[in-house]
This record gives structure tokens, sequence and C-alpha cells, in this order.
């Protein structure tokens, strides 16, 4: 179970859009507001300081009504084909929290983006987490968790799909 537990939780997605407008689509806060988080989260605040040492914060909505926050920390930015951040989290100040739902939740995530460009009107995304600074407790809990991060993710990249879909 210890090397199951480390394993990283890994999805992707071919998308309809050049690598480029991709790119501006995870990275400019307008239109991050339009499509980021799972199916049914309705995103009501987003800042980008898109620079190493510097956040992507977001407040959503849930589908019964709660509030939930999380930040990127931004360590590696390559535009237009990667980045390198610490997912946690959150509340309105930019502290890092607990999970709402899960306590024993890693509090953060090393997470890797990439985007590959499949010639000039698709972009394969690529997303890699993986439990950073986690006890062994957090990283059992991530392993035990990948069911609900591929339908998190999943209903994420679906709303991108439609983001993308509107023109």
């Amino acid at each position: 179970m210890a090397e199951l537990s480390t394993a990283p939780f890994t999805i992707s997605r071919v998308f309809d859009a050049p690598r480029d407008r991709v790119w501006k689509a995870w990275t400019e806060p307008e239109r991050l507001k339009q499509w980021w988080g799972p199916r049914g989260f309705k995103t009501h605040t987003c800042t980008v300081d898109l620079r190493p040492g510097g956040f992507f914060h977001y407040g959503m909505t849930a589908p019964d009504g709660t509030e939930t926050w999380g930040r990127f920390l931004y360590r590696e930015i390559v535009p237009p084909e990667r980045m390198v951040v610490i997912v946690s989290f959150s509340d309105r100040d930019l502290g890092v929290t607990r999970h709402p739902w899960s306590p024993q939740w890693p509090l953060q995530i090393l997470s890797t983006m990439t985007l590959e460009a499949l010639g000039e009107k698709k972009t394969r995304v690529s997303v890699e987490w993986v439990p950073y600074e986690a006890t062994e407790e957090e990283r059992r809990t991530f392993f035990e968790g990948r069911d609900s991060m591929q339908q998190g993710w999943t209903g994420t990249l679906d709303q991108l799909v439609a983001y993308f879909a509107k023109g």
C-alpha cells in the first residue's frame, strides 16, 4: 500500500482549441471564472498573480450553497506549455485550510499541468497531482480519494470543453 499511496493521480483531455487559447483559459481570471471548478460549482471570486511565488485564488459556491475557497501557489511557469503549482484549500484571506469534507486530505498537493499542441487547433492538457509534504495518513487518504478526484476533474474539464464550445 505504501507504494500505491505515493503514486500520482493523472488525468488528461484533448480540447478543440489551440494551445495559446487553452493557456489563456487557465491563466486569465475573467476566463477562469467562466469555467473553473467541478460540475455544479459556481466560481464567484477569481484572482491570478501569474508569476513564481504568485497565486491563483478562487472562491466557489457548491451546489448545496456552501462556500469553498482554494489557491494555487505558482512554482514554475513556462507559457504556454507548463505550470507547476502547490494546490491547497484556502479561506477568503489566502490562508491554507483543511479540505472541508475530508480532514485527512493532504494539506498541499504538488500539481504539474502540461499543454501539448496537437497541430494548430487541438491541445492535450495533462494534470498530475501528488501529495506534497504529506503524512502517511494523508497519502493514504489521497490514494483512496482517486475516484472522487476523477469525478471532480472530469466535471471541471467538461466545463472547459463547454467554455470552448461557446466560441
